[in-house]
């Protein structure tokens, strides 16, 4: 590894002292433990774009999660950095999202506003830390200080870094969190972008007008001339990914060599990030990142989408908090310890769009068995 690489045993430590494995490091027990969680398997049936029944080939957070840690991985092996802290991070960065999407995260937000609001980085540590009940000698997973700082530092046009006295907020994150940031927008903006497609919400008509699509567009049709509608957008979205982690790569490469950071914690006390896109990539990607807001994130058979899952939100949080005694035993119990709205808004969270739409349906349904 780089000298400015996160070494794991350099590692601030767990919470909760634990004797490390003698084959593993403590980044990739953190991994599996991760991937064993209940919060990690909940979400194959949490929103990335389009509600789970909507249709079975969209993305979930789930396998946006997958996508994510895959092209992080790749970039982190290639600047010689630590690809297990790197993968840990980009598999927990979602953990806190709550049903539904980014709307889900507006609508507890709201409901929140006056009992310190809701921030999906910051819930993720909370499940991390607090919620995940599998080990008799701590309470949460007792992960690394590296991979806590790595979900709570996480940012990008959707998701806002939390701050959190504990986890150095002044600080510049690692590379290894740097590198899921730039990975995150990277994977959902070309997913987001096929997922759009097949849809039908948006057409590959309407991206001809964009430099990058045309310039990608230009060498398949040079390289296989006419071919399947089908392949030809999966070799599209393919290119995109390709040329985008090649410039991240080189343009960070070229940064290192010219900062010459001899530590992580030289990385960390640096006055900006240094993972980042060139100039040129970054001036081409934008207009599909404002394509994608406007025709497919405020499409309006995404916005009724969001409309709806706002609405079952926000009238299960209120049945909850006006009558308590219809949650489950064990989040009752959790009253006494985190308070009613709190506890509420965790177990709403936690919720998959699936078992949200079922709570709706029995509490609210006459019909419907309980």
């Amino acid at each position: 590894m780089a000298p400015y690489a996160m070494k794991s045993y350099n590692t601030r430590g767990r919470a909760y002292r634990e004797n490390e494995h003698p084959y593993r490091s403590a980044y990739q027990r953190d991994r599996d433990r991760i991937i064993h969680s209940a919060a990690f398997r909940r979400l194959e049936y949490k929103t990335q774009v389009f509600v789970n029944h909507e249709g079975d080939y969209y993305r979930t957070r789930l396998t946006h999660t997958i996508e994510v840690a895959q092209i992080a991985r790749t970039i982190a092996q290639a600047l010689r950095l630590n690809v297990d802290l790197t993968e840990a991070i980009a598999l927990a960065h979602d953990l806190g999202h709550t049903p539904f999407g980014h709307s889900g995260e507006e609508a507890l937000n709201d409901l929140m506003a006056k009992f310190g609001g809701f921030n999906h980085n910051l819930q993720g540590l909370r499940v991390v830390d607090v919620l995940e009940e599998r080990y008799p000698d701590f309470p949460g997973l007792n992960l690394t200080w590296e991979v806590r700082e790595g979900i709570v530092k996480h940012s990008s046009a959707f998701d806002k870094a939390g701050k959190i006295k504990e986890l150095a907020p002044n600080e510049k994150p690692t590379l290894e969190t740097q590198i899921v940031d730039i990975a995150d927008e990277i994977a959902y903006d070309n997913h987001d972008l096929d997922d759009g497609l097949t849809s039908g919400l948006i057409k590959e008509s309407d991206l001809e007008k964009l430099q990058i699509w045309e310039n990608i567009l230009k060498d398949i049709s040079k390289k296989y001339g006419k071919i399947d509608p089908e392949r030809r957008k999966y070799l599209i979205v393919r290119s995109l990914i390709d040329i985008q982690v090649t410039d991240l790569i080189r343009r960070t490469e070229e940064r290192l060599n010219k900062l010459k950071p001899r530590s992580s914690k030289e990385v960390k006390n640096l006055d900006k990030k240094i993972v980042s896109f060139s100039t040129q990539m970054s001036v081409l990607r934008s207009p599909l990142r404002e394509f994608l807001m406007e025709n497919l994130y405020h499409h309006y058979r995404v916005i009724r989408m969001s409309n709806k899952a706002k609405h079952f939100i926000q009238e299960l949080f209120r049945l909850y908090i006006d009558r308590p005694d219809a949650l489950p035993i064990h989040i009752q119990k959790r009253i006494a310890i985190d308070g009613k709205r709190r506890s509420v808004c965790d177990y709403i969270a936690g919720m998959t769009d699936r078992y949200a739409l079922d709570e709706y349906k029995k509490l609210f349904d006459p019909y419907e068995k309980v």
